[in-house]
């Protein structure tokens, strides 16, 4: 597997304060940026408190979706991930990623994309998270689906693998990021889970 090592920040598992206060405040000029061009208020992070996500400094490609897209993890992920979906698997569950690191251009390029479309901004980033503010940066979140179950639907919460989710995931280190009514203003994602930060 090859390694993938991020041009912008050389800090892998690092997150928000933790960084050198420099390094820091370099990043978050990129996010004002790039915020400032797709008419993202100044307040967001505040107002839904959300945490600035540095981008993984180094990612591992694990596996590759039915596009051929290549989807990655950083390497602490990876390990976990691994672990969970294997033992999954012993007791005839189907844990399938769909989606793991994204960079903040990619990001960024998914919500250029949805108003090209014509979605409102608001409606947006109920659904995707500014960038600079998802997890997915990390390289710590997956979002996962199963068998007969289209990816990232509502609908994953009444599978045997959410159940087995539920029940395990934090054995492994995982939980669910966005449940119903979380304080972020996301919609409720049942099929997004992250890598604790003590794992």
């Amino acid at each position: 597997m090859r390694d993938h090592v991020d041009q912008h920040l050389q800090h892998d598992n690092l997150q928000g304060s933790n960084l050198p206060n420099h390094i820091q405040q370099r990043y978050q000029r990129r996010i004002d940026l790039i915020h400032a061009e797709l008419n993202i208020h100044p307040d967001y992070a505040n107002s839904r408190n959300l945490p600035l996500q540095i981008e993984a400094a180094t990612t591992i490609i694990v596996a590759t979706d039915n596009t051929g897209k290549t989807l990655r993890l950083s390497p602490v992920t990876q390990s976990a991930w691994c672990k969970m979906q294997a033992s999954a698997e012993r007791e005839n569950i189907k844990l399938i990623m769909v989606s793991g690191y994204r960079s903040v251009e990619y990001q960024r390029e998914l919500i250029v994309n949805k108003r090209t479309k014509g979605q409102p901004l608001e409606k947006i980033l109920q659904v995707l998270a500014a960038p600079g503010y998802s997890e997915h940066h990390t390289g710590r979140a997956i979002d996962l689906t199963t068998t007969d179950c289209p990816p990232c639907v509502e609908y994953f919460e009444k599978t045997n693998a959410y159940t087995w989710l539920q029940n395990n995931a934090a054995n492994f280190g995982f939980s669910l990021s966005y449940p119903r009514d979380n304080p972020y203003g996301f919609i409720y994602e049942p099929w997004h889970w992250s890598l604790r930060e003590d794992k």
